[in-house]
């Protein structure tokens, strides 16, 4: 691929980690051949921006962009990346823009949340794994739902209260669910909550349909909500959540779980792990090199 060209708010970024997502698998079916592929990035900045903005050459990064993650370089707008404290490591760094951000906009949507009770479906999984961390860092007390015993181990350690298998499991109402499955799951999820609860839709990993019983929407004494992530104005505060995210890891209050870590020409054997859902927590890609 040719060198990036950045424009006048964008910095190159020289990239030493990218992380595997979801979302790359199933833009990796779609797009063209010769598409540079990869939100999540960390390295270190080797070109700074020509309008004067954001970090300096040599600073210690971690970005986040539509694409590009997947190359030795990036250019990256400087508002979609923050500068990553010393004591942090890049790789873990680069776990946080999509994963930790999605589960903390997800949180942060679902409003106050110290001593309510909040239900992760999924939380074996990148998001899952660090919703359950932020939502006991905020004070709730956390429900994981995961599919097996051994997808459970850690959530305990990470700050789950409960260790459920499947929402079914769950034997009192909870004030917010944090919804990385879909389907049957998230219909049983919103039956659990309370008036007034929130469901924050993440991912839908089922493939399954959701379809809620005639006349289960109605008759609550206050409204329950379903959300999108994806649509809620904190898309646009991400150097905010970036920092608020690298200072709890920086604290050693967040850690980020990886779970497969491998050299970038291993790309094949992460996205088999991810596709067959065998990872519990993030893999972490290793630039060629570094």
């Amino acid at each position: 691929m040719p060198e990036p060209v950045p424009t006048p708010g964008q910095v190159v970024v020289e990239v030493r980690h990218s992380s595997l997502n979801a979302a790359e698998l199933f833009f990796a079916g779609r797009s063209t051949p010769g598409t540079v592929l990869g939100f999540d990035a960390a390295g270190v900045v080797v070109e700074t921006a020509a309008d004067g903005t954001g970090p300096t050459v040599g600073s210690r990064v971690v970005s986040f962009a539509s694409g590009g993650g997947w190359a030795e370089r990036r250019a990256v707008n400087a508002i979609d990346l923050a500068v990553v404290p010393d004591s942090v490591d890049l790789a873990e760094a680069a776990t946080l823009p999509v994963a930790a951000g999605t589960a903390l906009r997800a949180l942060w949507q679902a409003g106050p949340i110290a001593g309510r009770r909040v239900l992760v479906t999924g939380a074996s999984g990148g998001v899952g794994s660090f919703a359950v961390q932020l939502a006991a860092i905020g004070g709730a007390h956390v429900i994981a739902s995961v599919g097996s015993a051994e997808s459970g181990k850690g959530l305990a350690e990470l700050g789950a209260d409960e260790v459920v298998f499947g929402p079914e499991n769950v034997s009192e109402p909870v004030d917010v669910v944090i919804d990385m499955v879909g389907g049957r799951q998230l219909v049983t999820a919103y039956g659990l909550l309370t008036p007034g609860g929130s469901l924050q839709s993440v991912g839908w990993a089922s493939g399954e349909a959701a379809v809620l019983e005639p006349g289960s929407t109605l008759g609550r004494p206050a409204p329950t909500f379903i959300t999108s992530v994806y649509n809620g104005s904190g898309l646009t505060d991400r150097p905010a959540q970036l920092k608020a995210l690298l200072d709890l890891v920086a604290a050693g209050r967040l850690k980020p779980k990886i779970s497969w870590r491998g050299r970038w020409d291993r790309i094949a054997e992460a996205a088999e792990a991810l596709a067959d859902r065998r990872l519990q927590g993030k893999a972490v890609l290793d630039v060629k090199g570094t």
